[in-house]
């Protein structure tokens, strides 16, 4: 009877509490407002690994591998797609992929894959839920045209103009106002000139000789 019982246990089906199995959470949406994003791949793994590679795909039917990172105990690497700038790095129970430089083309569904690559069995991750991920279209800043000169340049060079415009026109008006009193000491001068006597201008005098007085010269009458 014992024995039977024994027989009837063996062939019962247990459940294997080891199970080699991933499990991954992603958040639904992320807003990508500065081209900038970081997508965070949750994961838990009850198995033995030592080896995992984990990458982020873009798509619905995840068609398009954007990066990947791959480690083990002593050893992690990481590549990017051409059509993508992606770093990816690892954590305890989660993975980080950075992406900058997004552009609108860029908005899609991104689904996380983890995948342990040894000891075997290989196992990874059934498909999760993923990320959407919505790039907004960055806003045009229009920049105005910046001088080639420096402006502590221009400031120094308008304010030695100014002092020099300043130093000539202190130096016209001065010469002004001295040539001005000069004209005005000649005209004080009296005119020392000889002058002819009164209707003898044709006598022969010369030009210098003083007016005479003729009254002296006539005959006394009584």
């Amino acid at each position: 009877m014992l024995l039977g019982i024994l027989v009837v246990l063996f062939f019962i089906p247990t459940a294997d509490v080891t199970e080699n199995k991933i499990l991954v959470a992603q958040h639904p949406l992320l807003i990508v407002a500065n081209q900038t994003a970081t997508l965070v791949c949750n994961y838990t793994y009850n198995g033995t690994g030592k080896e995992f590679r984990a990458s982020l795909h873009k798509g619905t039917d995840s068609s398009v591998e954007v990066c990947f990172i791959s480690w083990n105990t002593t050893k992690i690497s990481s590549n990017s797609n051409k059509g993508f700038n992606c770093q990816g790095s690892n954590d305890k129970d989660k993975v980080i992929f950075n992406l900058w430089n997004m552009n609108t083309n860029q908005t899609d569904i991104y689904f996380c894959k983890i995948e342990v690559m040894y000891p075997p069995p290989y196992v990874y991750n059934e498909k999760s839920n993923g990320t959407v991920i919505h790039v907004k279209e960055t806003p045009i800043q229009i920049q105005e045209p910046q001088s080639a000169i420096p402006l502590w340049i221009l400031a120094t060079v308008t304010g030695i103009l100014a002092l020099y415009s300043m130093l000539i026109t202190a130096v016209f008006i001065n010469y002004w106002q001295k040539s001005k009193k000069h004209m005005y000491h000649q005209s004080d001068y009296m005119n020392m000139t000889p002058r002819h006597p009164p209707y003898q201008k044709n006598k022969g005098y010369p030009s210098y000789a003083p007016t005479r007085d003729y009254t002296a010269y006539r005959s006394w009458q009584p």
